[in-house]
């Protein structure tokens, strides 16, 4: 028996990739300007200049429509870097976070993408994605650090990228200080020196 897919978790292509991607450069921007509560699908389309019943055919839900943003961003993130060291690939990771939360739209994208997360399950499953995502992607400079022997075997992959940009969200979210490429730095410099500890072995 075949499962029928959640709005917007489908790939589409030709006209409809072309609908698609009208409709979340809308909704990105009503986010980074007005939060979650400006995606009204009747005005999204209005103004996406997409026929009312095909947004509310595909994503149903202002919910749904966060989550295929939350998607379609994941799916434009640069890939890791490989540097040929874990300081090197971290701080690479590192100065991504930091660009992409000081970037003027981006930015307050982020911040209302997670405030919608904690009111509205879509939001919070397509936020929790995304991220697996993206640390998923930036695991391999852990294992192939394990494999150069910088760092203990048995290292938790994920564990080291998520406290990369821990202290960066932290900041961003509960401090409001203005992230910079030193803190970018620090935030690697960290994660590198727990990691040579073995703070994270046997994590995950």
């Amino acid at each position: 028996m075949t499962s029928t897919p959640a709005p917007g978790t489908t790939r589409p292509g030709g006209r409809t990739a072309r609908v698609r991607e009208a409709v979340l450069r809308v909704a990105g921007d009503a986010l980074a300007e007005d939060g979650f509560d400006a995606l009204d699908l009747a005005e999204i389309a209005r103004r996406a200049g997409v026929g009312k019943t095909t947004v509310y055919r595909r994503w149903n839900a202002p919910g749904a429509l966060a989550a295929d943003l939350l998607a379609d961003m994941a799916e434009q993130s640069l890939p890791r870097s490989d540097t040929g060291s874990l300081h090197g690939d971290l701080t690479e990771n590192a100065r991504l976070v930091v660009k992409t939360l000081t970037d003027e739209r981006q930015g307050r994208l982020f911040k209302a993408l997670i405030a919608a997360s904690l009111c509205n399950a879509q939001a919070a499953e397509a936020l929790h994605r995304f991220y697996e995502v993206r640390i998923g992607e930036w695991a391999g400079c852990v294992t192939d650090a394990v494999a150069r022997g910088e760092i203990p075997a048995g290292t938790d992959p994920r564990a080291v990228v998520a406290a990369v940009s821990a202290p960066l969200y932290y900041a961003l979210l509960n401090t409001g200080a203005a992230l910079n490429a030193d803190d970018a730095d620090r935030a690697a410099a960290a994660a590198v020196a727990g990691a040579r500890a073995g703070v994270w072995v046997g994590e995950g």
